[in-house]
């Protein structure tokens, strides 16, 4: 036990004397206990929020939603557009492999900037569930959710901590474009029925969720192939692991919400129940699926 402990001291003092000293005092970054106090706080309220809301009646917010999904509109855009001027718009920048640029420059800065304002953000996206939860939405609250919104706040930590630049733009590139859609079709669902019912496209958004994540893992895979950032090739091997979990789940979910409720007659029997939109919504991830209470 002396020697795990001693090990992860000599890891933290090495990982310590290779932070980027731009971002370590930012707000938030200094120590990894606020935002990981954050995620714990965020599990917790997701296993007791639903048993609290038990003896209280549904939240209606649907204003409140529309005003809080437009917001995050705003700030994904912002933040994509950051990252495209300091990446993809930047002639000096090689979108296929980039190491980490650690100077003053104005644009490396500006990139690392935009890496706190989308780690920021994830942060700000926990409140999904809170919502959820408000409105006894239970059969939201899957595992494939709550394991993406607490993790991204924790590796995105890291992220800004040591890697703000370099090959990890991509992730965050992709996602927050992804974002601005979601959050759109989230905008025009709080709208009411009289919209909700002209959304006919979440089977798409799902789908171009889970290509986010492939397209992701094929850039990562590449800038492993090439070795491009050896000081951060942990952090990128840690990330490929990350995006295949999210495949893996996201592709399960996909099946099991749109393909193979296709497959299965109106009314068709599944374990001795009969299945239902609400069970399937979320595939098998419910974490807090309960029983209806009888009349």
């Amino acid at each position: 036990m002396a020697g795990l402990v001693e090990q992860a001291v000599e890891f933290w003092n090495w990982a310590e004397s290779v932070v980027d000293v731009r971002t370590k005092d930012w707000f938030l970054i200094p120590s990894p206990i606020p935002s990981y106090s954050i995620a714990i706080l965020y599990l917790l309220g997701v296993w007791y929020g639903p048993k609290i809301m038990e003896n209280y009646k549904a939240f209606k917010l649907n204003r409140v939603m529309v005003t809080y999904n437009a917001a995050l509109i705003l700030l994904n855009a912002f933040v994509f557009k950051e990252f495209l001027i300091t990446t993809v718009f930047n002639p000096n920048f090689d979108v296929f492999c980039q190491k980490v640029d650690y100077s003053n420059d104005p644009q490396a800065v500006r990139l690392a900037n935009a890496t706190w304002w989308f780690f920021f953000s994830k942060i700000i996206e926990l409140t999904d569930t809170v919502f959820f939860i408000l409105r006894k939405k239970h059969n939201q609250i899957s595992f494939l959710h709550v394991y993406h919104h607490s993790t991204m706040v924790m590796l995105w930590w890291i992220g800004v901590r040591w890697v703000a630049g370099g090959n990890s733009y991509m992730c965050a590139t992709v996602n927050t474009f992804i974002h601005v859609v979601m959050y759109g079709y989230y905008l025009l669902s709080a709208c009411g029925p009289a919209v909700r019912k002209h959304l006919w496209w979440k089977k798409y958004l799902t789908a171009l969720q889970l290509a986010q994540f492939v397209f992701i893992l094929l850039h990562t895979l590449n800038t492993l192939r090439v070795n491009c950032d050896v000081r951060h090739r942990p952090y990128m091997v840690t990330l490929m692991f990350y995006l295949i979990s999210h495949i893996v789940l996201f592709a399960d979910f996909f099946h099991k919400t749109y393909v193979s409720i296709k497959s299965k007659p109106k009314g068709a029997a599944r374990n001795g129940h009969t299945s239902s939109k609400k069970q399937t919504t979320n595939g098998s991830y419910n974490l807090r699926q309960r029983p209806e209470k009888a009349n």
